[in-house]
Parts: C-alpha cells; structure tokens; sequence
C-alpha cells in the first residue's frame, strides 16, 4: 500500500478524555444493529478498517496539516514572523509575545493525540481477531498501530509534558473525568520506546515508493530519535540504544540499503527535487494527503492540508512588479505569503569560516523572483526603494528578474552593491533586512537620498525587509484546485517526516554524549560532505550538532524539540544570543505547550492539570 486514503466517518466512538466531549455516541449507547469493533475485527478488510482509522487525527492535526509546523518551527532560534510584525500571528513565534498566552489554540493538537492513541490501542488490542495465515502478517498490522501510537505519545510528552498515559481502550468502568498525568519518561519507558522497538522488529522493509504506511527503517529512525531524546530528562540509558539504532541505518545505507532499503542521496539538491517526491529514497517516513475524488477533499477537510509549501514564501506581491492573480495563484509565488521568516541566526549559519556560503543556502532558499506583469518604475517607487532618478521610468516586463535578495558572502555581491540604486531590479541586500549590531531585524531604513533631489527623510519604516529568503524544501507544482478563485488549495507531494540525513546527526550527538565526540567528527562531515560544505575539524561539540541540525534540517519538524533537549530553553541566555526578539518573551515554562482550557474546563481535576505558567 503506497498511501491511505483516509476518508472513512469515525467507526466508533472517539476515546478518553478531550476525545470524549467532541463525540456524541455514549460508551452505555444501545446497539440494535450489535455492531462492534470486535466484530469488524474478524475479518482482515475489517481490521484494516481499525488500521485506517488509527491515521485519522495523525492526518487531519499532524506532519503537514495546519500550523503543526507553528508548534515544532515556532517559537525557536530559526524563525521569526514574516517583516518581524507583531500580529495575532505572533503567538506562534514569539511566546506570545508578552500577552496573555492563548490556552486554547492546542486544542486541535490534543484532541488529536487522544482520538489516535484511542484508535491505536483498540486495533492492537483486537489484533488477535482478525484471520491472518501466519504471526508474521498479524504482527505486522499490530506493529502499523504501535508505531503510531508511539508517534503520538512522542509529540504529546514533547509538547504538553506529563500526559495521561492510556494503553487499553476505554470502557464504561476505566473511564474518568479525574485524569491523571503520567511524567514523560515512564512514557517513554513504557509506550513509546517499547512500541517502537516491535515496529522495528515487525514492521516489512517496504519500498522507496511506501508511502504513509510505515516500515522497519521509520521505526528504527523514530527509535533512534525518541532515545535521544530521553536526555533531556536527564537520563542517559536509552543514549547506547539511540546510537545503535542509528548506526544500523548507517551502515545499510552504506553497504547498499540491503537490509532496510535505507538510502542519502549524493547531493542535497536531488532530497528536494519534485521528480524524487513520491520515491523519495532519502524519506525514512513521508506521507501524502488524500484530495476526494471531487476535487475538494474528503469530509475530514484534508482540502485544508499540506500547505507548508506556502507558509515559508516573502509577502513579493508588494512589490510593483508582481500582482496576485489567476496564473499565479496556481504556483508557489502565488497570492498567499507565509509566516516563517528566517532569522538573522539561521542565515549565518550558512556562512562558513572561510567567509563562503554553505551551498546548501541557496539550495534551500529561493532568493530571486520574476515579474508577473509589465511595470515601470515611477518617482514615487524609486523613492520608496531608495533607487537612482535614472531609474525612473524604466520597465520591467513580464518574466523579468524582479526581486534579488544578496548576501555579503554571495560572489557577486560588491558587483550588485555597485549598482544597488541604479539597478531596474528591487535589490534586497542582508543588511538592508538585518542588523548584524542588534543581531535582529532592522525595523527601520535610513535612506541614502543618493541623487539629492529628493527630501531626505531620515528613518522611516524599513520597506526592504518585507524580501527575505524563502525556503523552499516543500515546494509544489502538483497541488490541486478545490474552490471558486481557483487558487492552488494545498498539494500533493509528500511530506518528508524523518530522512537518513537526520539519522547521522542523530549519531554524532549520541557519540558525544557517550563517547566525548570521538566519533562525532565522521557523522556531522558525512552530511556536510553530501551537501559540498567544508568540512568540521576539532572535538565537536552539542552546539555544533545543533548547528548543524538548523543547516540541514530546519523546517522540517525538529527544532522545537532540539532545543529542549539540548537545554536551550532552561533559560534566556542562548535566545539572547540567537534570536533577542524571542528572549524577550521567554519563560522556562513556555517549553511546554499549554493544554487547551477547552479541555481542562471539563475535567474535575482541570486546574490542577494545566502546565505552569498558564
């Protein structure tokens, strides 16, 4: 099976907790027609039925849905608002940014979790039913359930901490309205890593083309990273099983990918070109989105999914030479501009000690954009922009380069300073955008009035830093249309969960942790070979995986839980070096998401059950 196709109602009523207030069926419910999950699950079409119905909240809430990005991206080092405006959207990057937090804006996300570990622990526990020929086939449908729940305890301990830890379904006589938290690591302990360690082992090998259904090296992966994860509870037992299940991926991938399919490309670009979506051989575990036949999605609003490919694209339509309209609402450079805008932090981390740009920059980061329409520049734009008087009246056509972002380390870069103010392009300079002084944003432009012959207005709002480079790791041309306007309404592709690359990370910080780093070294250079960055020399440190994990791998689900692991967020001081806006609005307790009021304000036990600090 290559992908599932969620488009089922729910066949039973959600489970626990918040689950239970969204859902009308009653656990006493009469059944006349004595329909029930055990009787579904003695057929195999039945139980596969359960199986489908443990991927519902994973698709609806999770990997690519909206704003899960926020909540694993957000609020971090490498990501602050679009322009550095403080808006409604704020919240999800800077801590709120000092208002009162909003208590209710994970409910999405919690509810999520428990109808999926609900529908997770009522296919494994029916996973005797149905009449599979041999142990082989039966585990390897258990195996499907226990991955996932073990997926989504993994994010419910990373984002809310202490969760109530539920493995049976639930019935008349365990239900509760008193429920009671169980600390992360006898989570760990007892669901996610023994869950995971029977995927491994059950799980079928797959093919590059698996999709969504997992397989033995998303498990292997998913250990790997849960164990190391463990460290920031302080407990070093699980660091040799991160490292060993690290190391057999490694040295598949290495010795031909016989055993587990495991496989890295030979360039970064080839991770992200279109034409290797689907078949993405470097994907431990990706997953697409179901559309509907009708082309507007199925009743679980999946038409609403996978639209990460926009929330990273610069507002370019505010420039002259670009316009929202029907041709370009059906391409990334569309009507729709994103929230993530890049910090200052995380564009110096392409800069090497030799002065050069990482290649992997302007891999990942879309820097340069075409005009859409005819535009010809006018004295109140070439004011605006800070351009020459020459510049008045030249025209741009359609196709044109419009909009150039450069950086001091670009090899062209003195050749455009040159020509910044006589250029028919809007040349975006880094220190137009961002202030190496202040390490932030710059807010504000000091107007160079080169010609003289108009006012000089001294400071004024910063125009330039509405450009910024835009990462395009999840971008798409195979999207769909599902209304009226006919703006692209979400795409296709898949989304990469976990990927090879992540797992060398994953042993150079093991290592280092285990062996003060003897091998780290070897780990961090194989990614940073593939991508053509110079190599790293010395004894590496968790700074330097940690760096190095925001090259590779930022904007993909992971740096939200970097931080916590490796202490960054036990106080101010690191986000005082890397992003001050953030440190601002910093609060220990902001490492924990808060569990939504919708839920706490039903239970008996709600005050006690919210997190510190909300």
């Amino acid at each position: 099976m290559t992908m599932k196709s969620i488009h089922l109602k729910t066949v039973f009523c959600s489970v626990l907790l918040s689950a239970l207030f969204l859902h009308s069926c009653s656990l006493e419910e009469y059944n006349p027609g004595a329909f029930t999950n055990e009787t579904l699950a003695t057929s195999t079409e039945g139980y596969e039925t359960l199986i489908n119905q443990c991927y519902f909240a994973m698709e609806r809430f999770y990997y690519g849905s909206a704003d899960w990005m926020s909540l694993t991206e957000g609020d971090t080092d490498l990501w602050t608002y679009k322009a550095n405006e403080s808006t409604s959207y704020t919240q999800w990057f800077w801590f709120f940014a000092g208002t009162s937090p909003n208590t209710t804006y994970t409910n999405n996300w919690w509810n999520g979790t428990y109808d999926g570990v609900g529908a997770c622990n009522e296919a494994i526990a029916l996973g005797d039913k149905p009449p599979y020929t041999t142990e082989e086939e039966r585990n390897a449908k258990i195996a499907e359930a226990r991955f996932l729940r073990a997926v989504y305890y993994f994010n419910a301990v990373e984002q809310f901490g202490a969760v109530a830890m539920l493995k049976e379904p639930i019935t008349a006589e365990t239900l509760t309205y008193s429920p009671t938290r169980t600390d992360p690591m006898t989570i760990y302990q007892e669901v996610i890593l023994p869950d995971l360690r029977f995927a491994s082992e059950w799980l079928p090998t797959g093919t590059h083309a698996t999709t969504t259904t997992p397989t033995k090296k998303a498990a292997l992966g998913f250990l790997a990273k849960a164990c190391l994860q463990t460290y920031e509870y302080g407990s070093t037992e699980y660091l040799q099983e991160a490292l060993d299940a690290a190391l057999q991926l490694i040295s598949d991938c290495e010795s031909g990918g016989g055993k587990y399919n495991t496989y890295m490309y030979p360039t970064y670009s080839e991770v992200f070109e279109e034409s290797n979506n689907w078949e993405n051989k470097e994907a431990l575990w990706k997953h697409r989105w179901y559309a509907g036949t009708d082309g507007h999605g199925s009743s679980n609003g999946n038409y609403k999914l996978n639209r990460n490919d926009e929330y990273f694209l610069c507002d370019i339509n505010k420039f002259g030479a670009r316009e929202d309209n029907q041709e370009t609402r059906l391409t990334w450079e569309g009507s729709v501009s994103g929230i993530f805008m890049p910090t200052q932090h995380l564009l110096n981390l392409y800069v090497q000690n030799d002065g050069t740009l990482d290649p992997r920059f302007h891999q990942s980061f879309t820097t340069q954009w075409k005009a859409n329409k005819s535009y010809t520049w006018d004295e109140s734009a070439v004011h605006m922009y800070d351009k020459d008087e020459t510049v008045i009246g030249k025209t741009l056509k359609k196709g044109d380069p419009a909009i150039k972002f450069i950086m001091p380390q670009d090899a062209d870069y003195s050749t455009e300073k040159q020509n910044e103010h006589k250029t028919d392009y809007l040349l975006i300079d880094y220190n137009h955008v961002y202030s190496d002084r202040n390490n932030n944003v710059n807010m504000n432009y000091s107007y160079t009035n080169v010609t003289g012959n108009y006012k000089n207005d001294g400071t004024s709002e910063n125009l330039f830093r509405y450009y910024y480079p835009s990462l395009n790791k999840h971008n798409s041309s195979n999207y769909y249309v599902a209304n009226a306007s006919k703006q692209r309404n979400g795409n296709l592709n898949a989304t990469f969960i976990m990927r090879m690359a992540e797992v060398y990370l994953i042993a150079a910080e093991a290592d280092i942790y285990l062996n003060g780093g003897a091998n780290a070294a070897k780990y961090l250079n194989k990614v940073r070979e593939r991508a053509g960055a110079n190599p790293l020399t010395g004894n590496m440190t968790v700074r330097d995986v940690l760096d190095e994990r925001g090259r590779e791998l930022c904007g993909e689900y992971c740096r939200f839980y970097d931080l916590k692991r490796t202490g960054m967020f036990k106080s101010s001081d690191y986000l005082k070096d890397t992003h001050p806006d953030l440190a601002r609005f910093f609060d220990p307790n902001y490492a924990l998401r808060p569990i939504s009021t919708t839920f706490t304000a039903t239970i008996i036990n709600g005050s006690e059950y919210q997190n510190p600090g909300y």
